[in-house]
C-alpha cells in the first residue's frame, strides 16, 4: 500500500481508501461480510474510510465504529457527512443554505454520527452536497470551525455533486475547507479542468470517489443487467440509460491487456494525477478489497495509456 498526503492536514492516507455506502443500504449487503471486508482491508494497509449518516441512516457509520475499536492500536482515518435539512439529492440551484444547512442541523446531525459509531470524533466532516453560492456566507464554516475547538472533528470538506465539479471551486479558493470528494474516473475526467488545479493551489485533499461509475467500469455489466427497486443502481442504470453506457464500456474494452482488468485500468487511472489523496471504491467482499487495494502497489498508468484513456471522457450533465 502507498500513503499519499491529505491536503494541508498533513495526514499520511492509503490512495486507495474505503467506500461504505454499498454496505450501509444497497440490496445484497451482509453485516458479517462486510466486518470481515474491513477488517482485510486494514490488515492490508487501508487506513481512511469514508462514510455518510444516510448509508442506511447511520447504519454504516456504525460498522465503521465497530472497525475503530477493534483496531485500538491503528490509526484509521474517519469520514463521514451531513445530510442536507431538506433530504434531498442532489442539491438544486434554488436551493438555500438555510434548507440544506444551517448551522444548528450540522451541530445535531455531527452529534448522531458520533451516536451511531459510538466514537467520541471524527477526522473529517463533509458537506454531503453543495452549492457554491452559499459560499459567501460563513454561518457553515463557522459552525464547521466550533466542532473543531471542541474537538469533535480534526477537519472538514464538502462533497460535490455528480458532475459538477466546477461547483465547488468557490468554496476551495475560500480557504475554509480540507477536502473536496468529487466524481472523478476514466469517463468523468471534468474535475482535471478547474478544480483539480484550484486545489493544488489552496492545498486541499481530493477524494476521487465512483472510481467505476458505480459498476459500470467493473466490466461485468450488460446490457440486460437490472437491479432490485429501492437500489440506486436501478435508477443510475435505468433502461434508458443502460445502452449508452455500456456501449462506452465496450469502446473502452480494447484497452485492457490479459494481464490487467478494467477494475485495475479504472483506479490506476486515478491514481496516476498527483493531486489525488486517495480513491474510496466501494467494496463489500474479500476479493473486492484484495483486488482493489493491490492497485496501489502498481501506481499510475504510463503517460501513452493515460492519453488513450484522455478519448473516452465523456461529459455528462443529467442531475441523477
Amino acid at each position: 500500500m502507498n500513503y499519499r498526503r491529505f491536503g494541508r492536514t498533513n495526514w499520511q492516507v492509503s490512495d486507495i481508501g474505503y467506500g461504505m455506502w454499498g454496505m450501509g443500504g444497497w440490496t445484497g449487503s451482509d453485516d458479517e461480510e462486510s466486518l470481515q471486508s474491513l477488517q482485510l482491508s486494514v490488515d492490508l494497509g487501508c487506513n481512511f474510510f469514508d462514510t455518510a449518516y444516510v448509508y442506511g441512516n447511520g447504519h454504516s457509520e456504525n460498522l465503521l465504529g465497530q472497525l475503530i475499536r477493534a483496531n485500538p492500536d491503528k490509526k484509521l482515518y474517519t469520514a463521514t457527512k451531513i445530510p442536507p435539512r431538506n433530504m434531498a439529492y442532489p442539491t438544486l440551484p434554488e436551493f438555500t443554505l438555510d434548507e440544506c444547512y444551517p448551522a444548528d442541523h450540522i451541530e445535531a446531525f455531527l452529534h448522531k454520527s458520533l451516536e451511531n459509531s459510538g466514537l467520541d470524533r471524527f477526522d473529517l466532516l463533509q458537506i454531503h452536497t453543495w452549492n457554491d453560492d452559499w459560499t459567501a456566507d460563513d454561518s457553515w464554516s463557522n459552525m464547521l470551525d466550533s466542532l473543531k475547538r471542541q474537538g469533535l472533528i480534526d477537519a472538514f470538506g464538502i462533497s460535490i455533486n455528480r458532475w459538477e465539479p466546477w461547483n465547488g471551486v468557490k468554496a476551495v479558493r475560500s480557504g475554509r475547507i480540507d477536502s473536496v470528494q468529487v466524481v472523478y474516473n476514466i469517463f468523468d475526467q471534468n474535475p482535471e479542468d478547474e478544480l483539480f488545479p484550484a486545489c493544488e493551489e489552496m492545498d486541499v485533499a481530493i477524494i476521487a470517489r465512483v472510481p467505476f461509475d458505480e459498476g459500470s467500469l467493473t466490466g461485468t455489466m450488460t446490457i440486460d443487467t437490472t437491479f432490485p427497486e429501492g437500489d440506486f443502481r436501478n435508477v443510475y442504470f435505468s433502461s434508458d440509460k443502460l445502452g449508452a453506457i455500456i456501449e462506452h464500456v465496450e469502446e473502452l474494452r480494447p484497452l485492457v491487456t490479459n494481464d490487467s482488468s478494467m477494475p485495475e485500468v479504472a483506479l490506476r487511472f486515478i491514481l496516476s494525477h498527483p493531486a489525488v489523496s486517495t480513491i474510496i471504491p466501494g467494496m463489500r467482499k474479500a476479493a473486492h478489497v484484495r483486488s482493489n487495494l493491490a492497485a496501489s502497489d502498481k501506481g499510475g498508468l504510463s503517460a501513452d495509456m493515460i492519453q488513450k484513456l484522455r478519448g473516452h471522457r465523456w461529459v455528462r450533465k443529467s442531475r441523477t
